[in-house]
């Protein structure tokens, strides 16, 4: 079994696939620190800059001072404190909803959702470029998976329109993570409500980001508004809100249904009431300095015209994930490898995180960064082309 192992590891090796972990040693931030060298890094998915901000670290303090540093029970035994409670109630008029119900992290909030709301016998419809834990948690209901097209609703229609289940989610990132692009939510939650189906909206990397108070895709230009009750809203607190956790938001029969029937979070420790403590702060900086939203605005304008006239072309999103699709994960990986050469830090996601014949770089902007930093990462992206080392 072990020498199984060896040699899949030595193929994921040969192929450019093997994933390697970086050390970090201070706060994450635009410039960091990972094995004695500084980096500009471009990595990370702190959009807002939230999270080595003295008042979150104050209000972690002072939240530790108050509940101590563990939850030490699962939210229905002895676990729930009142700093859990009022970020609840907080994040569901954040959102427009009546209810939110807090986990411990994206992954698990979505499968708690699925598996609570779907078994066998009802039908759940993927985008076929939604995250992992989506995928993951369709699997684990025991409901039929159907997967669509990405984007492609006409096709989502039809498969609609085809079934009997009894029950009907549909499910999709609102930003998707590795594209950068935005789900057509309107479309999508009309044929929720043709076809009587929930749309699961998951919206890590657009809490914080999109409208103009940072509340997510619901509040952005295109999507204003929508307080229906098909929908199911899930975002994250480890990216642009700075701290760490997850949330779903919904109606109220829903919420209670996860409540009781979701297993990942009956069956887990309670996040420490700290975190919660620290993320009432993070929501006030949210909602009130738009600034962070409008410098990500400049920078995102800034390194689409930098890098225009490059061989290799970022992919049309207007969120701060900009991938610059490469093609080939070998050469993916060694542009990367030589950026980091340079001091500048920036992935390299390869398959089987993206379809194959699509290897990128993942360029993460933070509201930290400044056009100075914007113009680095492209005169080098810029010498790297020119370069014969990598010409192919």
């Amino acid at each position: 079994m072990h020498s199984d192992l060896i040699q899949q590891l030595r193929a994921r090796e040969q192929n450019g696939l093997l994933r390697r972990r970086q050390t970090l040693e201070g706060p994450q931030t635009s410039h960091i620190s990972m094995a004695g060298q500084k980096f500009l890094s471009f990595c990370s998915n702190d959009y807002l800059g939230l999270a080595n901000h003295p008042a979150l670290i104050a209000a972690a303090c002072e939240g530790a001072q108050q509940y101590g540093v563990g939850a030490s029970a699962s939210h229905l035994i002895s676990g729930h404190c009142l700093a859990h409670q009022v970020l609840e109630e907080k994040l569901a008029d954040f959102v427009g909803f009546p209810k939110a119900l807090l986990f411990s992290n994206g992954y698990m909030a979505n499968i708690g959702i699925v598996t609570a709301l779907l078994g066998r016998g009802d039908a759940v419809f993927a985008d076929k470029l939604n995250h992992a834990s989506l995928n993951d948690a369709a699997l684990l209901s025991r409901a039929k998976l159907i997967r669509y097209p990405h984007l492609d609703l006409s096709v989502l229609a039809q498969r609609l329109a085809a079934s009997k289940a009894k029950r009907k989610l549909v499910m999709s990132d609102a930003v998707f993570s590795m594209d950068g692009d935005i789900a057509p939510v309107a479309e999508l939650l009309a044929l929720c409500e043709q076809y009587d189906a929930w749309l699961l909206l998951d919206d890590a990397h657009g809490f914080g980001v999109l409208g103009k108070q940072g509340q997510g895709i619901l509040f952005s230009d295109d999507c204003f508004n929508f307080n229906s009750p098909n929908i199911i809203y899930m975002a994250t607190l480890g990216k642009a809100a700075g701290v760490q956790g997850a949330f779903v938001a919904a109606q109220p029969a829903v919420i209670e249904t996860l409540i009781q029937f979701a297993r990942s979070y009956i069956y887990t420790t309670a996040t420490p009431a700290l975190l919660s403590h620290s993320l009432l702060k993070s929501l006030e900086l949210i909602a009130q300095e738009t600034w962070r939203r409008d410098q990500l605005a400049q920078l995102i304008i800034k390194l689409k015209h930098e890098l225009q006239s490059l061989r290799w072309k970022l992919s049309p999103s207007t969120t701060p994930i900009q991938p610059l699709i490469i093609g080939d994960s070998k050469m993916a990986l060694k542009i990367s490898e030589a950026l980091r050469a340079q001091g500048i830090l920036v992935p390299s996601i390869r398959p089987p995180t993206v379809p194959q014949g699509s290897a990128r770089l993942r360029i993460s902007l933070s509201a930290l960064h400044c056009e100075e930093d914007i113009v680095r990462l492209t005169t080098a992206l810029i010498g790297l082309s020119k370069s014969s080392d990598l010409l192919i």
